[in-house]
């Protein structure tokens, strides 16, 4: 299936919505990475959100280069050809902007959806986070408030973080302290500044003990229920329907299946998944290389093998592993079977 058109994308969140489960966001760096994503969406019927930070559209871009906005066109480029050959929809979104990138990240990004859409063309990514999580909170709505309208004109979502998540994900990185939880006050200055759809859809990752990486259980204490107790002031507050957030969860590596099915329950729509998936792929080529050292190897004398050490070979075990973790997530999401092509 082609890329989702913004139609499309607005249609797969109302239905997770309506239908209580989310979308895995996998953060994607490599043509690789791409096919283990769209391999695992397809296994599982599922459809899928492929997302690129900074760090990985600079790898996208060449590791000599500091690129992004060209990595991350090279990254939407590829994906939307080989996305024809899939049975499932996909969107494409840009992950974890901070405000030190906004220049040579996703506002180029911006600009180029402009110029695709003036073309009579579709948006180049459905959706661009803007992180301000390391800024003050008014500072975040007000710059998130100046993206609002643009992003709405290209028939895009803004992805907004309200509070701020721990640990450290491409050079983002924040203490594991209070400032974790997502306070009612917080989401009330946010609907102040951005509305509730009116001025443009938007996602909120609202805080509730979220830790980028890996870390071992009782570092930290997630308390999805907290979601539910932000959406009905909400609700509250506005007279909307109960949920009026559309949520996204971050930093859930590690997190158990009742706490993802408790976000999920309480309005998160998109997932975002790394570390797992980084883990997936990297030890199935630790596991090919160890268990095929000698082939890998010209020593003394010998040739190697080379069935091993062709990328293909470690390659091809490396996306199957991967693709196997992305259909466990949908599962996990209860986006399993749900596509909207099925």
């Amino acid at each position: 299936m082609p890329i989702a058109t913004p139609d499309q994308y607005a249609e797969m969140l109302n239905r997770a919505k309506a239908g209580g489960f989310a979308y895995p966001a996998i953060n994607v760096s490599s043509s690789q990475t791409i096919n283990s994503v769209l391999q695992g969406l397809t296994e599982a019927g599922s459809d899928g959100i492929l997302q690129v930070t900074t760090g990985g559209a600079d790898y996208f871009a060449g590791q000599t280069r500091t690129a992004r906005a060209s990595g991350a066109l090279a990254m939407a480029a590829f994906a939307k050809e080989v996305a024809k050959n899939y049975p499932i929809t996909v969107a494409l979104h840009t992950d974890h902007c901070p405000k030190n990138a906004l220049d040579t990240f996703v506002l180029p990004l911006i600009e180029a959806s402009e110029e695709a859409v003036k073309r009579g063309e579709e948006p180049i990514f459905q959706s661009h986070m803007w992180d301000g999580s390391a800024v003050p909170l008014a500072e975040n709505l007000e710059i998130a408030k100046e993206l609002l309208p643009r992003i709405k004109n290209n028939g895009q979502i803004l992805e907004v973080e309200i509070g701020v998540v721990g640990g450290e994900e491409d050079g983002v990185a924040a203490e594991i302290n209070d400032k974790l939880y997502t306070t009612i006050d917080d989401v009330v200055a946010t609907v102040e500044a951005l509305g509730l759809g009116e001025r443009g859809r938007y996602m909120a990752a609202l805080t509730f003990g979220n830790v980028h990486g890996v870390y071992k259980p009782g570092n930290v204490k997630l308390r999805p229920e907290l979601l539910a107790e932000l959406q009905a002031g909400i609700a509250e507050k506005y007279g909307t329907a109960e949920k009026p957030l559309d949520l996204v969860f971050h930093g859930g590596s590690g997190s158990s299946a009742e706490e993802i099915a408790t976000a999920v329950r309480n309005g998160v729509i998109k997932m975002n998944i790394d570390t797992d998936t980084q883990y997936a792929f990297s030890r199935s080529v630790a596991d090919t290389v160890l268990k095929n050292y000698d082939g890998f190897l010209k020593i003394d004398g010998e040739v190697g093998n080379k069935k091993v050490y062709d990328p293909r070979s470690w390659g091809k075990k490396a996306e199957t592993a991967m693709s196997e973790r992305i259909v466990e997530a949908t599962q996990q999401l209860g986006s399993h079977g749900k596509s909207q092509s099925i």
